[in-house]
This record gives C-alpha cells, structure tokens and sequence, in this order.
C-alpha cells in the first residue's frame, strides 16, 4: 500500500511520466517512511478530528515522539517552565486567547497533550524539504526582509514580539513565513530554533497559515526539522498544538491580527520554551543542541523560497511594507532578554539588517513608537520575478 501511494505521489509531484530513478527511490523509501511514521504517530488515548481538517491525537505527555530522541533518552520532563510569573498562569479554558486556532476548545485531557497526526502522504511531500532549508541563507530561491542583534550585545537568553498573521499565496513547492529566532555558533554549524506561522502545501497539503516551529544543531545540514517531523520539541500544553491552522488571518488595509510569541531559555534546566499568545507550550530540551546554553544572535522577519526558475511568492500582507499597521506586516513590542534577565527593545545601533532583494520586498525599524507598539518591524513584499 505505501510503496503504491509513493509510486503515484511520484506522478503527481514529478510530472505525468515517471522515472526510473523516482521507482527506486520508491523502494528504498518505504522502509524508511514507516519506521520515521512509527516515530511520530502514538496510540492516542483521544483522538479529535477538527472542522478545519486535522486530526489531532491526545498523548500520554510521557510518551510522545519528542523522547524518542536518542539524545533526550534520559530527559527528565519539564511540565512549565521555572521564571514563568503567576500573571502568566492563564487558565487553559481562556478560550478567547485561542480564537485564531482551529480546534474550537476542544482540548486534550489531563496529563495528556495534542499531537497533528502525521500521515503517510505528509512524509512524501515533506522529502522535498529537506534537501533544502529555508532558513539557510545563500540557497538558491530563499529570500529574506529579517533584521537581528549584533552577536557584540550578546549573549541572549530570550526573544519576542507580536506578530501578525496574514496568508500570503503561494504555488506548489513554495513557502511563504514570518518567524522570530534564536541560534548561536558559527553559521556553518549553528544551533537555531525559528516560531512563527508559514504557508508550506508540502508540509500540510493545502494553503492555509499554520503555526510552526523548527530546530536544528547543525544549521540543517542533518539534523532538525519543522514540527514533529521529527522527534525533539517536547508538548506540554493541553490544547495549542504546532501545525495547527490559524482561523483568522489579518486582511489588507485591516482587521488586523496578531499574537504574542516568544523563544526564552529556563535558567534552571536550559530548555528553550516557546510561547503562543498567553501560553507556554511545549519546550525545545538543552539536550537537543551542541551549544546553545544561550544566544549569540536572535531576530525578527520573514523568509521566502521558490522552487528555481519561477516567481517568488509574497511575504506578508503581500505589499511593501510602509508605517501602517493595517497594511503592512509587522512584529509589534519587539524585546529581547539578556544576561541581566531583563526584556529590552533593540535600538536602532544594534541591529543588522538583511534584504536581499529589495525590488521583491523591504522591512522598516521604528524604535519609539506610541505605548502599545514602542519597538515595531514592518516588513514584506509582492515577490515576482527576484533574480533566481
């Protein structure tokens, strides 16, 4: 059945006639592919279909894929992090906090957390990702509007910002994101962790806006990946799951929304825990990473990729950015954590600024707005025809 199902995806994705190179990747993958789905599909003690289409099983918090990990093998579970104040407690029935999420509060149980069921057809789709990271710089396809702190104000424990969420079109094989992230080491080799929310139809199998995140300790040379694709990012939170769609998205010239997030290292146990609105998560355990006890570099903006030789897809609102948070795309109250434990916007002298096709897209720094926007980032673009 699965060497069929990746015999006829090879149609689809290779064009109407298969090659003999396609037939025995076939062969070789399916071995592969049913044990990487024996990895990250558990007995579910609950299983919830969704009105937006995932399936989402209900886990023994102790036995998900995350501690499958040949590193996290004697990880001891973290279930909140240590520096989260009472104020931050939100009760898990805050439904108004998941709104823009697609699971209508119906939620998980205690002691057990919300896995997106990974199916078959998601592994073969998701071979094409690879071979080639977005989050790489200097890759043929990948454009970037991001800016991030100088490694000389370093090292740093922590990042945030508000982000709006948009759903930019996008075509087969392309990727469309907006992400914050932290990663220290040289560029070659470094330990990162990106969240936000992307447009990826070879993750998902449609093109909607989910929320992501993803992990590597060798810039993705061989290790890391989105979600739970592989085993590493351990769940906590009973209802907000990674891959999950987002309902709302902002439209252009306004509603506009947004939601919180946030990467912060727990002083105690190094794990590097991930925030969503009003909740912690799930974290990313110290031992995953080969040296990342902090950061030496964190940042804001979004990614695109394409595959070669077509246009580029939009970032963001899908227009250039300009002072306007109704049709720009935006990270709001933008901060980052240093050694003194304390959050900071970044001014203006410590930042780097990368935007690599500036007929494609732009981003613009303001570090002294009103109250409830202070530090901003406007960023994006229409994409086109880039260079590639």
């Amino acid at each position: 059945m699965i060497n069929t199902l990746i015999f006829v995806l090879c149609l689809v994705i290779g064009g109407a006639s298969p090659t003999v190179h396609c037939i025995q990747d076939t062969l070789k993958g399916d071995k592969k592919l049913e044990e990487q789905l024996k990895l990250v599909d558990k007995s579910p003690i609950k299983t919830i279909h969704t009105k937006y289409g995932d399936i989402v099983d209900c886990i023994d918090i102790n036995k998900q894929s995350a501690f499958d990990h040949p590193l996290l093998k004697d990880h001891e579970l973290q279930r909140e992090p240590s520096f989260q104040k009472p104020t931050e407690k939100s009760s898990t029935n805050n439904l108004p906090n998941r709104s823009i999420f697609g699971h209508d509060g119906n939620q998980c149980s205690k002691g057990t957390v919300p896995i997106r069921r990974t199916k078959i057809e998601d592994l073969i789709r998701q071979q094409s990702l690879l071979n080639s990271s977005i989050f790489v710089q200097g890759i043929p396809g990948v454009h970037l509007a991001e800016i991030a702190l100088s490694s000389k104000y370093g090292p740093f424990y922590g990042v945030k910002g508000r982000n709006s969420v948009y759903k930019p079109f996008v075509t087969k094989g392309q990727i469309s994101l907006s992400h914050l992230w932290v990663q220290n080491g040289p560029v070659e080799t470094n330990d990162k962790i990106s969240l936000g929310w992307h447009v990826c139809p070879e993750l998902y199998g449609d093109y909607e806006s989910h929320l992501y995140a993803s992990w590597t300790r060798d810039n993705y040379h061989k290790t890391g990946c989105y979600n739970l694709v592989c085993p590493g990012f351990v769940q906590t939170h009973d209802a907000i799951y990674l891959g999950e769609p987002f309902t709302i998205v902002s439209s252009y010239g306004g509603p506009t929304f947004d939601f919180l997030t946030s990467i912060t290292r727990d002083p105690l146990t190094k794990n590097w825990w991930l925030r969503v609105k009003n909740h912690y998560i799930g974290y990313y355990p110290a031992e995953l990473f080969s040296n990342m006890t902090t950061a030496n570099k964190v940042g804001w903006g979004g990614r695109t990729v394409t595959p070669h030789g077509t246009l580029s897809p939009p970032m963001g609102s899908g227009h250039f950015s300009v002072l306007d948070f109704n049709h720009a795309s935006y990270f709001r109250l933008i901060a980052y954590r240093n050694t003194s434990k304390k959050s900071y916007g970044p001014k203006h002298y410590q930042l780097e600024k990368y935007v690599d096709k500036p007929d494609c897209y732009n981003l613009f720094y303001y570090d002294n707005l009103r109250e409830n926007l202070q530090n901003s980032i406007f960023y994006g673009g229409p994409g086109g025809n880039c260079g590639d």
